[in-house]
């Protein structure tokens, strides 16, 4: 692979052969990434939400019922 890049000129191995490898894979870089950023999405989202029910359900035990009970 290095010897049949060594004759090229530097616009060759810098710009063309990424924006084909972009165009080329494009759609599946772009699906995987919006995959990703859709699972880091729904996994803050379950994150927040537990975090919420904890906090609400500690509230409610700290207010309805001494801490001896436990």
């Amino acid at each position: 692979m290095r010897e049949i890049f060594s004759g090229m000129p530097w616009w060759v191995k810098w710009v063309a052969v990424p924006v084909i490898a972009l165009v080329v894979f494009g759609g599946l870089i772009a699906s995987v990434v919006g995959f990703v950023i859709g699972l880091l999405f729904k996994l803050l989202i379950f994150v927040a939400l537990v975090g919420g029910l904890i906090y609400i359900v500690r509230k409610f035990m700290a207010g309805s019922s001494s801490r001896s009970d436990w």
